[in-house]
């Protein structure tokens, strides 16, 4: 074990096979050469001698080296450990990618997870091998690549909208990670392309981007989601493209998600540029793009291995293999969510009716309160203070629901209940149980999607354990599930609704679908 938690002998295992399945966890810095790499890079295997394993591209800048632009490491997929990690830094490097240091700074990063700057500092650079301001760093020169490289903003516009305070700190930047000037990366990449950027291309604000995952995925379950739960008004799903519009940091923006072979092609509609890397950390958020779908796969046939269930593997939830074992489908994905607001008070709409009812409520609330936007989706979720204001004119149902409702907004508006993906789920828990007309399974709900928490067992969700019946798993006994209780509860939940209408997928008091 390496100082820095790395395991030498299994990083170097990944190297030498080019294991695609580590790109993103750690970078391979070679010290000939003063370049770092993802794991799976094409170039010759440096000897043993030669390299050192870091755990994030910032620490490997910290140190020296520059990215490797053959691989280009900081376009891998996210480290899965940012989600089944809940410490500090872990926690940090949420709000970290999602620009938090560029709109607050340090001070504002360091009060949104309850530490000094100083602790902060601390647990990051021995966490990670770099302090806060080096990580943000790192973040800004990947989205500065992405703009160099994919559209015809003129520098100086990359530069602000990469969050660099100015011109000479980003080609100063751009120099250290990538060795060459701006003007030089946008050739190179030019010539690999063998061909010319389309004329709009982030000229208004918009561009198209490759969103890579691991593989496998299950698209038909991402799909059936996103397809289901789609608002009219502000979401749409016409011919497996998924398209909606969203609150930005610093607007709003419309983006059009379809899955493809290793990727989602994202096209991004931006009205401020300075928003592209919180609205693709989002996106990343919102699919589960940064699991590591062959490590819970694996655990999770273990489980079935160990709990002896006698599963028959006929249906959606499982596969049957040549050798006649029989485990889930590979690759599910949990859902995140692109806005935590949104995700509470779409999940209370959602509680005790049926998908297609939250929808049309859903939908009836964003008609009536939602604010315009131009795109082919005509309107933005309702701010929780409009809610706030307003809800109980628009929702209909039960008195006591609409009242919880308009009551969380009022907390979310007022700042008494605060949503960010830097809490702990403890706490997130709390303050959600808190609130009238929030029980266990909305709290459990929107804290598994909120954070990205691996491990929640949504054992009081009716579908869910009409699931488990269905293919004998036994929800007291859940223990061997761990760490990937939340994926369980995808599968379950996936073989449930197989057998049955979405429209009809009814649970008792909180058991909804609302996003």
């Amino acid at each position: 074990m390496s100082a820095n938690g790395l395991e030498f002998e299994r990083c170097y295992r990944a190297v030498a096979t080019r294991d695609v399945r580590f790109d993103g966890q750690f970078v391979t810095a070679v010290r000939t050469t003063g370049i770092y790499c993802r794991p799976s890079c094409p170039a010759i295997t440096p000897k043993r001698s030669n390299v050192t394993f870091l755990p994030t591209s910032a620490a490997a800048q910290q140190n020296g080296f520059r990215a490797c632009r053959r691989c280009l490491p900081d376009a891998a997929p996210g480290s899965p450990l940012w989600n089944t990690r809940a410490d500090l830094a872990a926690r940090a490097m949420r709000l970290i990618a999602d620009g938090v240091i560029e709109r607050a700074g340090v001070p504002g990063l360091a009060d949104s997870l309850g530490y000094s700057q100083r602790q902060l500092t601390r647990v990051l650079t021995g966490e990670l091998g770099a302090g806060p301001l080096a990580l943000a760093r790192a973040h800004r020169a990947h989205t500065a690549r992405l703009l160099i490289q994919t559209t015809r903003m003129p520098m100086s516009d990359i530069a602000f909208a990469a969050g660099f305070s100015s011109i000479r700190q980003f080609n100063d930047t751009v120099r250290e990670v990538f060795a060459v000037s701006p003007t030089s990366l946008r050739e190179e990449a030019r010539r690999l392309r063998g061909d010319t950027l389309p004329t709009d291309s982030a000229v208004h604000g918009t561009l198209t981007l490759r969103l890579p995952y691991r593989e496998p995925l299950d698209v038909p379950w991402l799909e059936w989601f996103l397809s289901s739960h789609a608002a009219p008004g502000l979401e749409l799903w016409e011919d497996g493209v998924y398209t909606r519009a969203l609150r930005t940091p610093h607007g709003h923006a419309t983006v059009r998600l379809s899955v493809q072979p290793g990727h989602v092609r994202a096209g991004l509609s931006l009205h401020d540029m300075r928003d592209l890397a919180p609205t693709v950390a989002r996106l990343r958020h919102l699919l589960d793009l940064d699991a590591d779908p062959v490590g819970i796969d694996e655990a999770l046939d273990a489980g079935l291995r160990v709990g002896g269930n006698g599963l028959d593997g006929h249906g959606a939830g499982l596969r049957g293999d040549s050798d006649g074992s029989r485990t889930f489908s590979r690759g599910i994905r949990v859902p995140g969510c692109v806005n935590p607001q949104e995700l509470l008070l779409r999940t209370m709409i959602g509680q005790q009716i049926s998908v297609s009812a939250a929808v049309t409520h859903t939908a009836r609330l964003v008609e009536a309160l939602g604010e315009p936007v131009n795109g082919p989706v005509p309107r933005l979720f309702p701010t929780a203070a409009a809610i706030a204001e307003h809800g109980a004119e628009v929702l209909t149902g039960p008195a006591r629901r609409i009242a919880s409702i308009v009551a969380a907004a009022r907390a979310l508006a007022s700042g008494d209940l605060t949503l960010h993906a830097g809490r702990t789920a403890t706490d997130v828990r709390r303050d959600l149980l808190a609130l009238d007309g929030v029980g266990p399974w909305t709290a459990d709900y929107v804290t598994m999607r909120l954070l990205a928490d691996p491990d929640i067992l949504m054992h009081t969700d009716l579908v869910v354990r009409h699931g488990a019946a269905l293919l004998g798993v036994d929800l007291t006994d859940t223990g061997r599930w761990a760490p990937w209780r939340s994926y369980l509860s995808m599968h379950l939940w996936k073989r449930a609704l197989s057998e049955r209408p979405v429209s009809a997928a009814v649970g008792r008091a909180e058991v909804g679908a609302g996003r």
